[in-house]
């Protein structure tokens, strides 16, 4: 077996995405794991990877734009006060091999990397569920502990002077077409939000994205990941993420760990609000 090569995730017979573990990527893209394409049972690919608009963007995976003021997410750093500066201070996140890799799933140790030190290491659980003929869930969770041996914190954009822009953690970045996708979602007690403007930056329940045949719906999998407020944009460009550092950085002590669980409904054709919250209903608890 090549461990250069992909692993390719399978569900319900098929050949659902593509997991590259070691990338010939520039230092300034903070190389990393990555799913990508990810597909529907159809066929149809809603990833995308390195895009024009953000190259730095890479399917489906963990990104953070500060990690103790290094950049695991790639491209430009947000200063505060003097805005997106190029800067040498991208981290990586190194693949440090699998404890378990089946065909609908892996189990994967990683290490973060920055300035020849070790910040954090990961344990990442990837998952693939089938559930009808039209979808599959897509399962993922990321545990990370600090192994760097002195306190640290996660930051972003936001928490750095830009507001709006709280992007780090679970990001999903789906593929750019004529038409910019619908967005929708469900909040915690039931309070429905439509549109870009009502989704981005709440705590929902889920949140969904509806392109040209197709439909993802995003879900915090715990109670934990459900208190971090959704990360949206679909006029600029498409994609979906959890913001680990919304409105404060989050601190994390020396050898502490903290965990996330994002579950994603991977759907052909467009679902309306109803069959998306079965859908999602149906992944989580499966």
């Amino acid at each position: 077996m090549n461990p250069d090569a992909p692993t390719v995730l399978r569900c319900a017979g098929r050949a659902v995405a593509r997991y590259t573990t070691r990338t010939d990527l520039a230092p300034g893209h903070s190389p990393r794991p990555y799913l990508h394409p990810v597909t529907t049972l159809g066929g149809r690919p809603v990833t995308e990877t390195e895009p024009g608009d953000h190259p730095h963007h890479l399917g489906v995976g963990v990104a953070v734009p500060d990690v103790a003021g290094h950049n695991f997410w790639g491209g430009r750093t947000f200063v505060r006060d003097r805005g997106p500066v190029a800067l040498d201070n991208h981290g990586a996140q190194r693949h440090d091999g699998f404890k378990l890799c089946d065909p609908d799933g892996f189990v994967e140790e990683l290490t973060w990397t920055a300035g020849g030190e070790r910040l954090l290491r990961e344990h990442r659980t990837v998952a693939a569920t089938a559930l009808s003929g039209t979808a599959w869930a897509l399962d993922l969770t990321f545990s990370l502990t600090n192994v760097s041996g002195q306190d640290l914190s996660v930051g972003s954009p936001a928490t750095n002077g830009r507001p709006g822009a709280a992007y780090g953690g679970f990001f999903w970045r789906a593929p750019k077409e004529a038409t910019a996708p619908v967005v929708f979602g469900a909040g915690t007690g039931g309070a429905d939000a439509d549109g870009e403007e009502a989704v981005h930056g709440g705590r929902a329940d889920w949140v969904a994205l509806a392109g040209e045949g197709w439909t993802l719906v995003f879900a915090g999998a715990t109670a934990r990941t459900r208190e971090d407020p959704w990360f949206v944009r679909a006029a600029e460009y498409p994609g979906v993420g959890s913001s680990l550092a919304h409105d404060a950085r989050l601190p994390v002590a020396a050898g502490e760990t903290f965990v996330r669980r994002v579950v994603t409904v991977v759907a052909d054709g467009r679902l309306d609000r109803a069959a998306a919250a079965a859908l999602v209903r149906k992944a989580v608890t499966s």
